[in-house]
């Protein structure tokens, strides 16, 4: 392999990380952001408020998304295969 196809995979690999975690950070981050405004409009301070619906909402993206998401990393991976096999 050359220097070139190397920085090629790491490329793809950073981009298909963001790819994939970018719809659960955007949702934990908007789920905080509504919680945070509720906890200092009633000024309710539990840990478990921020926590539980959080995780549920990561549940509920992973449940929706998970078929997505690994039928893309089994084409990462195929394409890595490809590339390592035909050098």
């Amino acid at each position: 392999m050359t220097e070139l196809q190397i920085l090629d995979i790491m490329y793809q690999t950073f981009q298909t990380a963001v790819k994939l975690t970018m719809p659960f950070l955007l949702v934990s981050m908007v789920v905080g952001v509504v919680i945070a405004i509720f906890q200092a409009a009633t000024q309710i301070n539990e840990q478990t408020m921020t926590f539980v619906p959080k995780f549920l909402s990561i549940l509920v993206v992973m449940g929706l998304l998970g078929s997505t998401i690994l039928a893309t990393l089994q084409d990462v991976f195929r394409n890595m295969l490809i590339l390592i096999i035909g050098s």
